[in-house]
C-alpha cells in the first residue's frame, strides 16, 4: 500500500516539477537537482562550475542569496513547493479498525472458541430421525426437556460468538487507542523538531516540514540534516555519512572539495551554511525510500515487535538515524568494526543490498513509519537484554499457559472416558448411528468446557495490562516533563540501581554567568569597572570572545519586565558575551564589522581539543588567532601573558604552577568554570600550515582567565536525596575541572565531607582501570566504581566505558541497571549502552536524542526522579493485577476441573467463564493499571533482575484468598441447595434451563472477584487496602460498573448467561459473601511470612532467561564448572592424602626431635593459612581447594595424637 501512496506522491511531483519548468519559473530542474546530488567529491564540484558557473550561478538559478536566503514571500514557498515538492514523505496509513479486528482475531484461544461454538450451534439444529430416541441414545439425550429448551439449544453456541466478538473489540479498541496516542506524541515531536535557515537575510528557527529549495540552511555540530543541499561556507565540517553509505569515517566537507551535504547524515564537528537542493520524496533519502515502498518494510519489523507490546516507538527526530547513532565519534571500539551492541558488518550489508535499513536509518522528515521501524531494528540490535519486566512476565505467562494447557486436556479426557465408559461399558448400550449426532454434542460440550478451563488459566489480559499501564504512564509522565521513545525504558527506569549524571544543564541552571576573572596580573573576585583595565587589554578581549564564538550565540533582551536576558545558543560563550556586556562594550558591532563569512579559518570546538579557535586576516596585512578553552588546557600553550598595560611578558612554567594555584584552583574550589582567552599573531608570508594543528595551536599569548559560574538548580539536592532513600547512587560525569565538579557535587549531595567516595578525573581513571597494554579490565573497573562518585574532565569514551563497566560487573548478586543523561553527539555510545539513556530536549543535540530512550524537556535532574517513580509504579501496577489475576485462574481452574470431573459439567459456564475473563483481563487491568503513583514507592530500594515478580507476600495473597474462595464455591456446589433451600443444579441434562442453584455459584463468585479487586491494590501486606481509592476514579467506576453489569447479566441474562434471577435475599447473601474477602483480607495480612516457609522461592526465576542470547554461553559454562568440579574433587582427595602422610612424618621427627609439638603445629598451620592467601589472590578458581586442604592438614595431627 505503502508502496502505492509513495510512487502517486512522486509522480505527481514529477508532473508537477515538469510543468512548472515548461513555465520556466526556475533556471534548473528536478531531475538536474537530482543528478547533481547523487555526484560525489570532485565531480560534483566540475559538474556545478560546467553547469552554473559556481555556487552563486547555481543559486541565480534557484532565485536565492547565498548570504540573505529567501524572501520568505507565501507565494514564492508555494511555487517553490509545487516545483520541487514538500519537505515531507507521506507517512504510512494507521491500520485501519477493521485489519485490528482481524487481527485480534488471530488468537489461538479465541480461534478455538469459535470452533466450538460453531460446532454446538451447527449440531444444535440437527434432530436425529425416528421421534423418540430417548431411551436408545441413553443418558446422552437426558430427560428433563421440553420441545422449547430443545430448540433453544443454539443459544449457548451464539453466547460463545458474541462473548469472542466482545473480547475482540475490546482487544481491537484497545489497540487502535494506542497507535492514536503514539501518533499523537509523534506529531508533537515531529513540531518540535525545527532547523535554522536564513530568510530575508534574517536567521529563523523553522519545522523542519516547511524547508524548501533555495533555502539557506545554517548547519553546525550535532544536527541531523533535514534535505539535500550544497555547502557554501563551512569552518572545519565533519559529517557522519554512515547511515547512507555504510562507511564509518567522518567525512570532511568543504565548499571547494567536496560541498554535497545529504539527508540523515549527522554533523560531527564544525558548522557552516547549505543551499538546500532537493527535499521530501526527491532527496537521495527519499529515493531510496520511495524505490522501497513506504510501508511494506515496516510490516515484518511491526509484526516481530507487537509482541512486546508497543504498536510503534516513536522517532525522535523525524530522520531516523540507524547506524550512525551507534557509531558516533570515532572511538576504538566502533573503528574495530564493532558497534557496541550490534554489528557494523550487518549494517554494511543492509545498507549494499539498499533493504530496508539505510532508508528507514535516513528517512527523513515526516514519515510517521518508517523512523520507527529503523527505531525497532536499532532497539533489537543494540539493546538485546529484554526488559527486566517483559524477561519475568514471558517466562510466567509461558509456565501459566502450560499448567493451563495440561489442566484443559485432562479436564477433556476426564469427562469424555467417564461418559464413555459410563454408557458404553457399565450400561453396556450399543453405539446407533442415530445417536451419534447428540453423542458429538456431548463431546463439543465437553471440548467447550476443557477449552473455557484453558481460557481462564491463560492470562491474556497480561500483555493488556502492561500496555495499559505503560501507555497510561507514558502520557502522565509527558506532563513530569519525561518524552518516553522506547515503552520499556519506563519500566526499567524502575530498577534503576546507578545514574550517572551530567553536570551542566542537568544539575546545574545551565544560565552562565562570568563572576571573576584574572587579567592583567590582577585576580578580580567581581567583574571589574573597564576603567581600571587597559585599554590595549580590553580591545583584544573583547574581539576574541566576540569573533571566536559561534555566531549563533546571542544575548537578547529579557522577553518579561524584570525577567533576565536570553541567553541564546551555547551556554558558556552566552557567560562570556555577558562578560563583554559587564564590561560596558557591544559584541554585534564587531561581528557585523567582520561577518562569519570573512573568518579566514575556525578550529571549532570538540571534545579532544577541549578548545575553540578563530583565525583573522588583520587590515595591516598578517593573521590573528583568538583561543578560547579550559584553563589548564590552554595555559599549557601560552608562553607569554598580557600584563597591566597590555603588553605581553614571558610566562614561565613556575608562572604557570603559581596561577594554577592561586587562581584556577580557588575558582575551581567556589565551583566556578574556568576558562582561558588567549591570542597569537601569524606572519602573512610565509602563510601558516592551517592544517597542522599542533603547531598553530602553540606559543600563545594569554589575555584573561574567566571563572564562570553555573548555580545548582534549586530542586536538585532533594531530589538527589530521594534517589539514595531509594537505593539508587548518583554519579556526576563531567568534561569540567576536577575541583569544580567536586565543589558541585558537594552542593548538590552527591558526595558529604568525612564520606568514603571517590572524585578522579578521567586521565586517572583510565590509569586505574587499564592494563599495561592500554586494555579496560574488568578486575579493575570493579574496584573503582563501587565508591566512584564523580568524574571529572571525563571524555565521552570514559563515559561508555564506566557505563560499560558498571553494567557488565558481577561484583553484586543483581546485575546493574544503569540510568544515563546525555547532551553531546559524542554522548551517544553511553546513551545506546545504558539500560535507560536520558536525552535533553533543550540543550541536547539531535544525535543524542536519537540514541537515548526518554527525552527530558526540561533538562532536569528532578525529571528523573519522577521516571523512576512511575517505572516503579509500573511494575507494582503489574504485580497487583497478577496477584488478582492469579487468585481468579487458580480458583476458576480448579472449580471448572473438579466440578467437571465430579458433576460431567462445570458450575462455571463458557460464556459466564468469558465475562469472568473480561472482568480480570480488561477492566481489572485497566483499573489496577492506572494507580497513581505515591511518594512510597521512593522509600524502598530497587527490585531488582533476579527477585521474582511474584513476591512471598504476593503468593500468600494468591493462596489465601484462593482457598476462602474455593471452600466457599464448593459448599455452594455439593450443600447450597439444601442451605438455600432450592432445587439442585448438579447433573442437569443437556440444554436443561438455568438453576437458580448455579446462578448463586457464579453471581458469589463474581463478586468475590470484585471485591478481591480492592484486595489486589496493596501487594506488601499493607492493611489499609482502601488507602488513596478516591484518587483513582477509574478504578472506583470501574468496580462500580462491573457491579452493575453483573445485576443486568444474573436478573436479565436468562438463558444465554445460564442465569435465572436472583431475590433479594439470595443478592444479599451473595454480597455478603463477596464482602468475606475483604475480612479475610485484613486474617491473611496477620499471617507473617516467615511462618510460610514454603512461599519463598515462589515465582522465582532464574538467572537464564535475562539475557536471550546468553543460554548457549551458560550451557558452556556450566560444561566446564562440572569438569572443574571432578577435576577439584580429584585435587582435593589427592592433596588430603598427601597432607596427612606429611602430618604423620612430622608428627615422628617431632617426637623424634623432642621439640615442642605445639609450636610445630603452630608454625604449619601458619604457612598453610600463608599457601590460602597466596592461593586465594592468584586464583579465585581453587579457593575451595585451599580451604578443604587447610582445615584437614591442622586438624589431622590432632587427630593423630
Amino acid at each position: 500500500m505503502g508502496d502505492l501512496t509513495n510512487s502517486d506522491f512522486y509522480a505527481k511531483n514529477q508532473r508537477n516539477s515538469s510543468s512548472a519548468n515548461h513555465e520556466g519559473d526556475f533556471g534548473v530542474s528536478v531531475m538536474e537537482l537530482r543528478g547533481l546530488m547523487e555526484l560525489r567529491g570532485g565531480e560534483a564540484v566540475v559538474k556545478i562550475q560546467e553547469d552554473y558557473g559556481d555556487m552563486d550561478g547555481l543559486c541565480q538559478r534557484l532565485k536565492t542569496s547565498p548570504t540573505e536566503g529567501l524572501s520568505g514571500d507565501v507565494t514564492d514557498l508555494e511555487k517553490r513547493k509545487e516545483a520541487f515538492g514538500q519537505n515531507l514523505i507521506p507517512p504510512k496509513k494507521p491500520k485501519t479498525f477493521l485489519e485490528l479486528i482481524w487481527e485480534a482475531l488471530q488468537d489461538v484461544t479465541l480461534i478455538i472458541l469459535e470452533v466450538a461454538a460453531l460446532i454446538s450451534l451447527g449440531l444444535s439444529f440437527y434432530q436425529p430421525p425416528g421421534g423418540d430416541t430417548g431411551d436408545s441414545c441413553g443418558t446422552a439425550a437426558g430427560g428433563g426437556e421440553d420441545e422449547g429448551e430443545a430448540e433453544s439449544g443454539w443459544i449457548e453456541g451464539a453466547a460463545i460468538l458474541l462473548s469472542v466478538a466482545c473480547v475482540v473489540l475490546v482487544t481491537a479498541f484497545n489497540d487502535w487507542s494506542k497507535e492514536k496516542q503514539f501518533r499523537g506524541l509523534q506529531s508533537r515531536i515531529e513540531q518540535e523538531q525545527k532547523f535554522q535557515v536564513v530568510r530575508g537575510a534574517q536567521v529563523i528557527q523553522l519545522p523542519v516540514a516547511d524547508i524548501v529549495v533555495g533555502d539557506i540552511a545554517q548547519i553546525k555540530y550535532g544536527d541531523l540534516l533535514p534535505a539535500d543541499g550544497v555547502l557554501i561556507q563551512g569552518n572545519d565540517l565533519k559529517i557522519d555519512e554512515s547511515s547512507l553509505t555504510g562507511e564509518s569515517d567522518h567525512v570532511k566537507k568543504t565548499a571547494d572539495r567536496d560541498p554535497m551535504l545529504l539527508s540523515g547524515t549527522h554533523v560531527m564537528e564544525g558548522s557552516g551554511r547549505m543551499l538546500v537542493t532537493a527535499v521530501g520524496v526527491n532527496s537521495q533519502t527519499g529515493i531510496i525510500f520511495t524505490l522501497l515502498g513506504a510501508g511494506e518494510v515496516g510490516e515484518e519489523e511491526k509484526k516481530e515487535k507487537r509482541d512486546s507490546s508497543h504498536p510503534s516507538d516513536p522517532p525522535i527526530s523525524t530522520i531516523a538515524t540507524g547506524a550512525a547513532v551507534g557509531k558516533a565519534p570515532g572511538n576504538a571500539y566502533i573503528v574495530n568494526g564493532k558497534m557496541q551492541d550490534g554489528n557494523i558488518e550487518n549494517n554494511q550489508t543492509k545498507v549494499k543490498k539498499q533493504d530496508g535499513a539505510a532508508a528507514m536509518e535516513m528517512q527523513p522528515l515526516k514519515s510517521a513509519e518508517g523512523g520507527e521501524t529503523e527505531e525497532k531494528k536499532k532497539t533489537n540490535v543494540s539493546k538485546k537484554e529484554k526488559s527486566v519486566l517483559q524477561g519475568k512476565l514471558t517466562k510466567l505467562a509461558v509456565q501459566i499457559g502450560k499448567a493451563g494447557l495440561v489442566m484443559s486436556a485432562i479436564t477433556v479426557i476426564i469427562l469424555v472416558l467417564y461418559f464413555a465408559v459410563d454408557n458404553f461399558v457399565l450400561q453396556k448400550r450399543p453405539w446407533l448411528t442415530e445417536c451419534t449426532p447428540i453423542y458429538v454434542q456431548y463431546f463439543v460440550k465437553f471440548f467447550i468446557i476443557g477449552v473455557t478451563v484453558l481460557v481462564v488459566a491463560v492470562p491474556e489480559g497480561l500483555p493488556l495490562a502492561v500496555t495499559i499501564s505503560l501507555a497510561y504512564s507514558v502520557k502522565k509522565m509527558m506532563k513530569d516533563n519525561n518524552l518516553v521513545r522506547h515503552l520499556d525504558a519506563c519500566e526499567t527506569m524502575g530498577n534503576a540501581t546507578a545514574i550517572c549524571s551530567d553536570k551542566t544543564g542537568t544539575l546545574t541552571t545551565n544560565r552562565m554567568t562570568a563572576v571573576a576573572c584574572y587579567i592583567g596580573d590582577v585576580h578580580y573576585k567581581e567583574i571589574p569597572d573597564p576603567g581600571v583595565l587597559s585599554n590595549k587589554s580590553l580591545d583584544i578581549l573583547v574581539n576574541a570572545i566576540s569573533l571566536n564564538s559561534a555566531y549563533t550565540t546571542k544575548i537578547l533582551p529579557a522577553t518579561k519586565e524584570g525577567g533576565l536576558p536570553m541567553q541564546v545558543g551555547n551556554k558558556t560563550e552566552c557567560g562570556l558575551l555577558g562578560l563583554v556586556l559587564k564590561l560596558k562594550r557591544d559584541y554585534q558591532p564587531i561581528r557585523n564589522q567582520i561577518p562569519e563569512e570573512k573568518l579566514y579559518k575556525v578550529y571549532t570546538f570538540n571534545s579532544v581539543r577541549k578548545s575553540m579557535s578563530t583565525v583573522i586576516k588583520l587590515p595591516e596585512g598578517g593573521f590573528r588567532m583568538y583561543s578560547k578553552g579550559a584553563s589548564e588546557i590552554v595555559l599549557k600553550k601560552c608562553t607569554k601573558i598580557l600584563n597591566a598595560e597590555g603588553e605581553p611578558r614571558v610566562f614561565r612554567p613556575r608562572d604557570k604552577d603559581e596561577m594554577v594555584k592561586k587562581v584556577i584552583e580557588p575558582m575551581a574550589c567556589d565551583g566556578l568554570r574556568t576558562i582561558c582567552v588567549a591570542y597569537r599573531d601569524f606572519p602573512a608570508d610565509p602563510e601558516p600550515l592551517w592544517d597542522n594543528e599542533n603547531d598553530i595551536l602553540n606559543e600563545l599569548t594569554a589575555v584573561c582567565v574567566v571563572g564562570i559560574e553555573d548555580p545548582v538548580r534549586p530542586e536538585v539536592p532533594a531530589a538527589i536525596v530521594r534517589c539514595q532513600r531509594a537505593g539508587i547512587t548518583v554519579r556526576m560525569v563531567t568534561g569540567d575541572n576536577l575541583n569544580t565538579a567536586r565543589a558541585i557535587a558537594m552542593k548538590c549531595g552527591i558526595i558529604h565531607p568525612g564520606e568514603d567516595f571517590l572524585a578522579i578525573d578521567g586521565k586517572e581513571f583510565n590509569r586505574r582501570i587499564r592494563n599495561e597494554k592500554g586494555e579496560v579490565e574488568q578486575e579493575r573497573m570493579d574496584k573503582v566504581w563501587p565508591k566512584l562518585r564523580v568524574l571529572a574532565r571525563s571524555s565521552p569514551t570514559d563515559k561508555h566505558t564506566l557505563v560499560k563497566g558498571i553494567i557488565d560487573s558481577t561484583l553484586t548478586d543483581q546485575r546493574q541497571v544503569v540510568a544515563v543523561t546525555g547532551d553531546g553527539t559524542n554522548d551517544g555510545p553511553a546513551l545506546k549502552k545504558a539500560d535507560v539513556g536520558f536525552a535533553m530536549g533543550i540543550a541536547g543535540t539531535d544525535v543524542a536524542k536519537e540514541a537515548s530512550d526518554i527525552i527530558l524537556t526540561d533538562d532536569n535532574f528532578s525529571s528523573i526522579v519522577k521516571a523512576v517513580m512511575w517505572g516503579r509504579n509500573v511494575y507494582d501496577s503489574i504485580s497487583k493485577f497478577l496477584q488478582f489475576q492469579l487468585t481468579v485462574n487458580v480458583v476458576a481452574v480448579i472449580v471448572a476441573f473438579t466440578g467437571a470431573c465430579i458433576t460431567q459439567d462445570s458450575p462455571l459456564k463458557a460464556v459466564q467463564m468469558l465475562w469472568v475473563n473480561l472482568i480480570m483481563d480488561t477492566f481489572a487491568s485497566l483499573a489496577l493499571a492506572t494507580e497513581p503513583p505515591t511518594e512510597a514507592l521512593l522509600m524502598r530500594k530497587p527490585y531488582g533482575r533476579n527477585k521474582p515478580l511474584i513476591s512471598s507476600t504476593m503468593t500468600k495473597n494468591i493462596l489465601g484468598h484462593g482457598i476462602y474462595q474455593l471452600v466457599i464455591i464448593f459448599s455452594l456446589l455439593f450443600v447450597g441447595e439444601q442451605i438455600f433451600d432450592i432445587d439442585s443444579g448438579r447433573n442437569a441434562p443437556l440444554h436443561s434451563p438455568p438453576s437458580e442453584h448455579y446462578t448463586i455459584i457464579f453471581n458469589t463468585f463474581v463478586l468475590m472477584q470484585l471485591f478481591n479487586e480492592i484486595n489486589a491494590r496493596k501487594i506488601h501486606g499493607e492493611r489499609n487496602v482502601f488507602d488513596g481509592i478516591f484518587r483513582n476514579p477509574i478504578f472506583c467506576s470501574i468496580v462500580f460498573g462491573t457491579f452493575a453489569i453483573q445485576i443486568v447479566i444474573v436478573q436479565l441474562g436468562g438463558k444465554p448467561f445460564s442465569c435465572t434471577p436472583l431475590d433479594l435475599e439470595k443478592w444479599g447473601w451473595c454480597t455478603f459473601l463477596g464482602l468475606g474477602e475483604l475480612v479475610w483480607g485484613q486474617v491473611i495480612a496477620t499471617i507473617p511470612n516467615s511462618k510460610l516457609r514454603f512461599l519463598r522461592g515462589a515465582g522465582q526465576l532464574t538467572k537464564k532467561n535475562e539475557m536471550p542470547g546468553d543460554e548457549d554461553m551458560n550451557e558452556d559454562n556450566e560444561e566446564i564448572d562440572h569438569a572443574e568440579r571432578e577435576l577439584r574433587r580429584g585435587q582435593v582427595l589427592w592433596f588430603r592424602g598427601l597432607s596427612r602422610i606429611q602430618t604423620q612424618i612430622d608428627v615422628v621427627n617431632t617426637f623424634k626431635s623432642g621439640s615442642s609439638f605445639q609450636g610445630q603445629l603452630r608454625r604449619q598451620s601458619s604457612t598453610t593459612s600463608q599457601n590460602q592467601d597466596v592461593t586465594n589472590v592468584s586464583s579465585p578458581s581453587h579457593m575451595s581447594l585451599s580451604n578443604a586442604l587447610s582445615p584437614t592438614s591442622t586438624a589431622a595431627p590432632a587427630g593423630q595424637c
